[in-house]
């Protein structure tokens, strides 16, 4: 079974760079309401204003270099079964 994972966005702390939309534009866009990005078919979590979605591993290479490429680091890959931070 391919191992499955959940990409978080802080959003709220997000500062508008534009580096994950511009390493994964299918995944992170920007808002033209705020300037932040938005994360694509992501879900409210109970952390206001964070949203998360879950990818594959054909997803996993681009969304750890948008993780990589934000500079606040409001972005982070988790392990879908144990919950371990890959990004």
């Amino acid at each position: 079974m391919a191992e499955k994972y959940k990409v978080q966005l802080d959003r709220p702390g997000c500062i508008g760079a534009a580096a994950c939309a511009a390493a994964n534009s299918k995944r992170w866009v920007m808002s033209p309401q705020d300037g932040k990005v938005d994360l694509t078919e992501g879900k409210p979590m109970k952390q206001e204003g964070w949203l998360e979605t879950e990818i594959d591993e054909a997803e996993l290479a681009t969304n750890i270099e948008a993780a990589k490429a934000c500079p606040v680091a409001v972005i982070h890959i988790l392990k879908k079964t144990t919950g371990e931070k890959i990004a």
